[in-house]
């Protein structure tokens, strides 16, 4: 019976494989950058965070703050306004919500406590009093996350959360310009710009707009070269030894 030769170990064969293993070895070193690594997936930051939970928090109390106006407020503007910013805040809610599933992150399903307390302070006025609360109290607010929403979209890595920024940005300036249409905001009782300190790089330090939520994915340099050289020495032994046994 003829030998099978196909599946022997020859030396003709031991020495392609300890080229192969070779060119394999030689290869990574031309792959391996000098200090880079492949980029890790986008990853949220607290600017991020914050411009999303502020949004959700928005939506989960000024919706049912515009319906109370839609149908307690004592002037037809009012009424008007309050059942358009309810509409709206609907629909940037939904867009909030679709951008937390996309990136994968959770957010509010209650309103915070202070809103639940300015809530109940409109459940308990009425006439020119809920009016004034009404839009005194939506106008604050505004005018907390707007810097927030401009910040965000200055300094965001991430293409779904600029967009979401974007177009809150318009919903909460039409939101203001409304609520200022009433001709109730009282303006030396807003509080003032909170500017970032001289010579800051930050436009908003309160977004922390560098700072990430959870630990780093990335990947350092050094444990790159471990691995490297690790997987390296296996090869190199590999090689030793197909050519011994050669």
């Amino acid at each position: 019976m003829a030998p099978l030769d196909s599946v022997r170990r020859r030396p003709g064969h031991r020495l392609r494989r300890a080229a192969v293993l070779l060119v394999a070895v030689l290869a990574g070193l031309g792959a391996l950058p000098g200090a880079a690594v492949a980029a890790p997936g986008a990853q949220l930051n607290a600017a991020d965070m914050t411009l999303l939970n502020g949004v959700r928090l928005a939506g989960l109390w000024e919706m049912p703050a515009g319906q109370m106006a839609a149908e307690k407020g004592q002037s037809a503007k009012v009424r008007e306004i309050g059942a358009e910013i309810s509409r709206q805040h609907g629909v940037l809610d939904q867009l909030v919500v679709d951008a937390a599933n996309k990136l994968g992150t959770t957010l509010p399903t209650d309103p915070t406590a202070e809103q639940k307390g300015w809530l109940g302070e409109m459940q308990e006025a009425r006439g020119a009093q809920f009016d004034q609360i009404f839009v005194t109290r939506l106008r604050v607010a505004h005018g907390k996350i707007f810097p927030v929403i401009g910040a965000v979209r200055a300094s965001t890595r991430d293409p779904i959360v600029r967009k979401l920024a974007e177009e809150a940005n318009k919903f909460v300036g039409d939101h203001m310009t409304m609520l200022e249409s009433t001709g109730l905001v009282r303006w030396q009782q807003l509080p003032p710009a909170a500017l970032p300190p001289a010579q800051s790089d930050s436009l908003l330090a309160a977004a922390r707009a560098g700072a990430p939520v959870g630990p780093s994915t990335g990947v350092s340099t050094t444990v790159v070269w471990l691995v490297f050289l690790a997987a390296l020495g296996t090869a190199g032994l590999a090689t030793y030894r197909v050519l011994r046994r050669g």
